[in-house]
């Protein structure tokens, strides 16, 4: 008899990587804590059978379980509609920083389809739902072209969620536009309409890169508000 996918799951568990999870997803339970290559592994097995009857059937009981219809929603090799039309559906189940950025990393079909995705995504920067709105800025990092830079900060100025996790995202996208597009970012950074919190930590990530000179990270520090 096949095991269901809770039993290999339990089995992939680590005690001492649940803990380490649970201590970078405050509040977040149900963690098993398995790792991400194991859980990749095994969304590819999912994919080479019949993942969409997975999918109709799949439990949420779990952190794993949610990240793992993700997964196989980026590997399934489905076309573009039907990717959009699971994604649609997985996206209110996204309760954590984790499982959206998990969801998003995997979403490589956006590469190849700019435009169609760019479209998708315009309603959730609009959502009142945080990890709704951290989906939509997290994915902007598939994004990271001139052409799409004013829009996207365009969208940064009109977020005004609280939540921390759209806050971080957005100063994470933002840093992360800095260092790909230094020249057009800087203007933004020297005239936007973000808060004092969301403007500081994109400064301190910056600040933080690797990518950026001492000189760069200098400048940063004497902006900071």
């Amino acid at each position: 008899m096949n095991k269901s996918i809770r039993e290999q799951l339990n089995e992939l568990a680590d005690e001492k990587y649940r803990s380490f999870t649970a201590s970078l997803t405050p509040g977040k339970e149900n963690i098993l804590g398995v790792r991400l290559p194991l859980l990749r592994k095994l969304a590819k097995q999912i994919v080479k059978e019949d993942w969409r009857a997975y999918l109709g059937e799949a439990k949420d009981d779990t952190m794993e379980e949610v990240m793992l219809q993700g997964m196989v929603i980026g590997y399934c090799g489905a076309d573009l509609d039907e990717v959009l039309q699971l994604a649609k559906l997985f996206i209110p189940k996204i309760d954590c920083w984790s499982v959206c950025d998990c969801f998003c990393s995997g979403l490589k079909l956006t590469n190849t389809n700019k435009e169609r995705v760019w479209e998708f995504l315009r309603p959730y920067f609009a959502s009142d739902k945080e990890y709704e709105i951290r989906f939509g800025v997290v994915m902007l990092l598939y994004y990271l072209e001139p052409e799409y830079a004013p829009l996207a900060f365009g969208y940064f100025d009109h977020i005004k969620h609280e939540g921390y996790y759209v806050k971080m995202a957005v100063a994470w996208v933002l840093s992360m536009y800095y260092v790909h597009l230094p020249e057009l970012t800087m203007p933004y950074l020297e005239n936007n309409q973000l808060d004092k919190f969301t403007y500081n930590k994109t400064l301190q990530k910056i600040i933080e890169s690797l990518k950026v000179e001492k000189e760069t990270r200098d400048l940063m520090r004497s902006r900071k508000r």
